[in-house]
C-alpha cells in the first residue's frame, strides 16, 4: 500500500488532523532560506516534532548552505528523518550521513532524474518534486507521472512522488508512477501553512486506495 506523507505542518491540530486520517509520515519545514508559509522556527519544530506520535515518522524539512546548521537543527530538533532540498553534492551528501544517525530524503527535480543514481548508495528515499527557481519545493504544479516511473525504475531508495497532488489527481498519480510513498503539502491546505482537515482525510483515502473516500468539503 502507498505511504502518504502530509508535508508543511504548522499547527499542533494540523498534525492531528494528518494524523486521525492515516498519514504514515507528517513534514516540518524548518529555517529555510525562500519564501514560504510553512516555515516555523526550529523551536516550534522540535515541538511538532515531540508531539508526532509513535509510528508516524517525523521529518524535517530543510535547504542547507551550511552544513554544520545542518546538522545542529537535526541534533537540536530530532526528527525520525530529515529531508534535503537544494544543490546538494555527493560529498556534503556523504558527511552528513557520516554525522547523523537520521534516516536522509533527498528532493531531487522531475526534470532531472537522471541525477539521482550518483546518491542512490547515500539516501533512504528520493522526493521527486517539481523544483521551483529557488531550488525549493511546493510549487503545486505537476509533471510527467510515467517518466517519473521509468526514470526511477532501477533506483533501490525508495520513491517519494511529490508536485502539485491533491485529493481529486492522486490516485491517477498512484497508478501511474508506482512510487512508494506521496507527498502533499499545498494540494490540502485552506490557506497557506493551514490544512484542510476534509482534504488531508479525502488525500490519504485515495492515496491508499480505499474505495470510501471522502469528497473534499463533504
Amino acid at each position: 500500500m502507498t505511504r502518504v506523507k502530509v508535508c508543511g505542518i504548522t499547527r499542533s491540530e494540523d498534525l492531528q488532523t494528518a494524523v486521525d486520517a492515516g498519514a504514515d509520515a507528517i513534514g516540518i519545514i524548518a529555517d529555510v532560506p525562500v519564501d514560504t508559509p510553512r516555515d516555523v522556527s526550529p523551536e516550534r519544530a522540535a515541538d511538532l516534532v515531540t508531539e508526532t506520535p509513535p509510528f508516524v515518522t517525523s521529518v524535517l524539512v530543510m535547504m542547507p548552505s551550511d552544513y554544520a546548521r545542518a546538522i545542529e537543527l537535526a541534533t537540536e530538533i530530532e526528527p525520525d528523518a530529515i529531508q534535503l532540498h537544494g544543490d546538494i553534492r555527493p560529498g556534503d551528501l556523504a558527511y552528513l550521513r557520516a554525522k547523523l544517525e537520521t534516516r536522509i530524503l533527498l528532493a531531487v527535480d522531475a526534470e532531472d532524474i537522471s541525477v539521482a543514481k550518483q546518491y542512490d548508495d547515500m539516501v533512504d528515499g528520493f522526493v521527486v518534486d517539481s523544483i521551483g527557481e529557488d531550488g525549493g519545493g511546493g510549487t503545486g504544479r505537476t509533471h510527467d507521472w510515467e517518466r517519473t516511473r521509468a526514470e526511477t525504475a532501477d533506483l533501490e531508495s525508495a520513491v517519494i512522488l511529490a508536485g502539485g497532488l491533491t485529493p481529486d489527481n492522486v490516485a491517477e498519480a498512484v497508478r501511474t508512477a508506482e512510487p512508494f510513498a506521496v507527498d502533499v503539502a499545498s494540494g490540502v491546505e485552506e490557506r497557506g501553512g493551514v490544512k484542510d482537515p476534509d482534504a488531508v482525510a479525502s488525500f490519504v483515502e485515495r492515496a491508499t486506495g480505499n474505495t470510501q473516500a471522502v469528497e473534499p468539503g463533504s
